[in-house]
């Protein structure tokens, strides 16, 4: 079995550590505790390895969050990856720091990252982690909120978020998403 773990994100050292980037930074540290390194491949920064007998791969988009879905469409055809085998990791503002909420399927809730997603594979049926980063900004404030940086306090407790979120993913590839929403949704 094959399985494609999306982060989403930006590219660029000024995107790097923005809440915006939550997807990347999840998959980086999912690709440090396996060992694996990532290279710059098409459309995407890549990286794979084995996990109880399961095919795993990552990627972080090239192409701007805005463009997503070029990068997704592209690495689900080429490593001949059914949807439903693809999760997508994403920033929330609907959801409170560090809140996870995975779904089978589901609109964009105005994200551009999803939107193109859903543009270019033909439709809102594949999974999601949804990565709360909260609502702490002022009317009209919401894009300097996404794209600026982490709080201290948020940072020291990023990590917890971000272990859950890589269990979440990994138990999506081994027990299927209806068992690991049961098991991880709050």
């Amino acid at each position: 079995m094959k399985y494609l773990i999306v982060g989403l994100g930006n590219i660029g050292p000024e995107y790097e550590l923005t809440r915006h980037n939550v997807g990347f930074l999840t998959v980086d540290r999912l690709a440090d505790k396996q060992g694996v390194t990532w290279k710059s491949d098409r459309l995407a920064f890549s990286t794979n390895f084995k996990y109880k007998s399961r095919q795993i791969y990552l990627i972080k988009p090239t192409t701007y969050m805005n463009l997503s879905g070029k990068a997704v469409n592209y690495w689900m055809k080429e490593l001949d990856i059914p949807k439903e085998n693809i999760i997508v990791i994403v920033d929330d503002v609907a959801l409170p720091f560090g809140k996870l909420r995975m779904r089978g399927k589901g609109s964009s809730a105005g994200h551009n990252g999803l939107k193109n997603i859903e543009e270019l594979t033909g439709g809102q049926e594949y999974p999601r982690l949804r990565f709360g980063i909260g609502d702490d900004f002022p009317k009209g404030r919401q894009i300097e909120y996404v794209l600026g940086r982490w709080s201290q306090k948020e940072i020291d407790e990023l990590p917890i978020f971000m272990d859950k979120a890589i269990d979440m993913v990994l138990s999506f590839c081994t027990v299927g998403i209806n068992m690991t929403m049961t098991q991880f949704n709050d």
